[in-house]
């Protein structure tokens, strides 16, 4: 079963830079800031913010460790060149390494997790700086299956792009500009010599995210997607770690215990008429 991921962008162009810039007025802020890692995901959320709110009302971070790729740094700066944005670049080796030093056999996970949070310390300690919001750059099909760190990558004040697929990252960064090599290089969170996200994840965005649509979008249940066509073990693993990441996309319960509990029963824009 081929399922036609492909989306009006002009359409999605219009919604999510009024997004940006409604979401970020209405906190008050008229300036953005954004870590570039030289990725796809990066690279459009940035493309939508320079558009809503003007290149001089962003900045990107570029945030590498000793063993990032090259590449990365000049893909990076390909955007800032492209769009005129202001940049930093800050090396985040000092601060991972001394914790790395303390734990010899530290995994490959814990140092990646490591480092996403570091970046999210150094986004956060520059967006009060430059006082600006933190802009987020995780696609649907990351927040789903859970592919990101809490607390570090995931972390942001809004997100333009949560509701776009990663095949559909790629048509709207096509539409916006960005550079032909950031939108044909595999994905990769670079957190590791040689480390791809599909490598890792074991399958395809092109694969899991004609899965997610019918699960997610068509509530297709898992048994119907098998009869539509995929195979039972993908579905299978695919729909367990849509479950097991739920926490991750909810911020963190509260036990109720008064009348008005925040997130349950107190809700600012509802109560205040804002």
């Amino acid at each position: 079963m081929k399922i036609d991921l492909s989306i009006n962008t002009n359409l999605a162009r219009t919604i999510l830079t009024a997004f940006i810039k409604s979401e970020i007025t209405r906190a008050d802020y008229s300036r953005a800031v954004i870590n570039l890692s030289g990725g796809l995901d990066s690279a459009l959320s940035l493309a939508l913010t320079v558009e809503a709110l003007g290149a001089e009302n962003v900045l990107a971070l570029r945030l590498p460790y000793r063993t990032s790729s090259p590449d990365s740094l000049e893909h990076a700066q390909l955007l800032v060149d492209q769009f005129k944005v202001r940049s930093e670049t800050i090396d985040i080796t000092p601060m991972v390494d001394p914790l790395f030093e303390r734990d010899p056999q530290m995994s490959k996970t814990r140092k990646g997790n490591l480092m996403a949070r570091a970046r999210m310390i150094v986004l956060y300690d520059q967006s009060e700086v430059f006082k600006g919001l933190a802009v987020g750059t995780s696609n649907k099909t990351e927040i789903l299956l859970g592919y990101s760190t809490q607390w570090g990558d995931s972390a942001s004040a809004i997100n333009p792009i949560g509701d776009l697929y990663k095949t559909q990252v790629r048509q709207l960064s096509q539409a916006l500009g960005v550079p032909q090599p950031i939108i044909d290089k595999a994905p990769s969170a670079d957190l590791w010599e040689g480390q791809t996200d599909e490598g890792e994840l074991g399958f395809t965005y092109a694969e899991v995210d004609q899965l997610l649509y019918l699960l997610v979008d068509e509530r297709y249940s898992p048994q119907e997607c098998v009869e539509a066509g995929f195979d039972a073990k993908f579905v299978d693993v695919v729909v367990k770690r849509v479950r097991r990441s739920q926490f991750k996309r909810m911020q963190p319960p509260i036990a109720k215990l008064s009348n008005r509990t925040v997130g349950y029963d107190f809700l600012y824009l509802r109560d205040w008429g804002t």
